[in-house]
């Protein structure tokens, strides 16, 4: 069975592939279509909605089942911000997106400097079935960057429970980090649908 992951982002598509091919699937992306895979305008107001967008798009664009993830990070005392907009945050890279995070917590003390990431995955199914699933991870943001070679992103300001996410190897990332979380509940939510 073919499944379409509707992502330009190598990293989220290796990590889907690493959980679909063991239950059978015959993973499919851009580089396996005959044209270039349309980006969906994301003009959802949840991390859900727009992967929702995204898994439709990819459906409409394939006709195959697909897969689309939407993620980001929420600061508490920014009021969730920067959420659904973490990609776009500074309308610049992950390090300037990092740059006005750190701005827009100068001064605020570690206890005030919660933080969670979320991530949600949306299958979409040609007979027009649906699912949506969540997982976070929380922590706090550093008042700086910290030094690694691991994660994306905000990676190197977030502290997990495991400490900050781009000093931990990518399986003890997998273990506690919200898109691993989200991805097990995945697992089991599709093999729901395949079962009917």
């Amino acid at each position: 069975m073919k499944i379409f992951i509707a992502t330009k982002n190598a990293k989220k598509l290796k990590e889907l592939k690493r959980i679909l091919e063991p239950m059978g699937f015959e993973v499919l992306c851009e580089k396996d279509l005959d044209k270039p895979f349309l980006d969906a305008v994301e003009d959802g107001t949840t991390f859900e909605e727009n992967a929702l967008i995204k898994a439709k798009s990819g459906l409409a664009q394939t006709g195959f089942i697909s897969v689309a993830d939407d993620s980001g990070i929420c600061v508490d005392y920014l009021g969730g911000a920067p959420g659904i907009y973490s990609a776009r945050y500074s309308g610049g890279s992950d390090q300037d997106n990092n740059n006005k995070l750190l701005k827009e917590l100068e001064n605020v003390p570690m206890e005030k400097r919660t933080a969670y990431y979320v991530a949600a995955i949306a299958c979409v199914f040609p007979d027009g079935r649906e699912f949506t699933v969540r997982g976070e991870c929380h922590g706090h943001i550093a008042f700086s960057e910290q030094k690694g070679e691991g994660g994306f992103g905000y990676d190197p300001l977030f502290i997990s429970e495991i400490g900050p996410f781009s000093q931990v190897t990518d399986e003890q990332k997998d273990a506690v980090s919200h898109r691993g979380r989200a991805i097990l509940k995945f697992k089991e939510e599709l093999k729901k649908y395949l079962e009917v």
